[in-house]
């Protein structure tokens, strides 16, 4: 049992010094709790909706097709095209002030969660490498260990998202239009950046 609890507790903590790393989830969640409070925690959700069935393919063997090159380069092409138009989308939003309550979608932060997850080519690679590492332990333990592995992994980024988002709302309360649309701004030049990267890094792949 004390093998479980050190198992699942180092899950904990490698998972949640991988979401607190910048990047383009990061940026979106900052962006969407200006709108919404508990944007962080839908936007887990949607990660969720991703993970966990490319855990149970991974348990079952079947994710070994992630690592096909080509694989790679599709979902490499696809996420910097996503992050391209994300980041274009949230950049016009900014400029004519399309932040309010009144516009926010509650469905935006779920799937958001999704589109990241499922088009950011190094989410699969981590879990391909790193990830599986921890899933093949996680099974050597049998079924019951994979579930609480799973939410182990989940409740990280739950953590993170969710007071990644409480902090922008708050902060947007008390920030002006102007300041709240330069934030926004930077979130938006930083999804355009990740896109053009991963259009670069999939270019190199080839």
């Amino acid at each position: 049992m004390a093998g479980v609890l050190i198992f699942l507790g180092s899950v904990f903590v490698v998972s949640f010094s991988g979401a607190i790393a910048p990047g383009p989830v990061t940026a979106t969640t900052i962006s969407l709790g200006v709108r919404q409070k508990y944007a962080g925690a839908m936007l887990a959700i949607g990660h969720g909706i991703i993970e966990v069935p490319l855990i149970l393919l991974i348990v079952s063997g079947a994710g070994n097709f992630l690592k096909n090159s080509i694989a790679q380069m599709i979902i490499g092409f696809a996420g910097g095209a996503v992050l391209l138009l994300m980041g274009v989308q949230m950049l016009k939003d900014a400029r004519r002030g399309g932040y309010g309550a009144n516009n926010s979608n509650l469905n935006a932060p779920v799937i958001a969660g999704i589109v990241l997850s499922a088009s950011n080519p190094y989410f699969l690679i981590w879990w391909i490498t790193v990830g599986a590492k921890f899933v093949t332990k996680a099974a050597g333990f049998g079924w019951a260990v994979v579930v609480m592995f799973i939410f182990a992994h989940w409740l990280s980024d739950l953590v993170w998202f969710q007071m990644l988002s409480f902090a922008s709302n708050k902060g947007a309360k008390i920030m002006s239009d102007r300041k709240i649309s330069v934030v926004l701004s930077i979130c938006a030049v930083t999804l355009i950046l990740f896109g053009g990267y991963f259009f670069f890094d999939t270019f190199t792949i080839t």
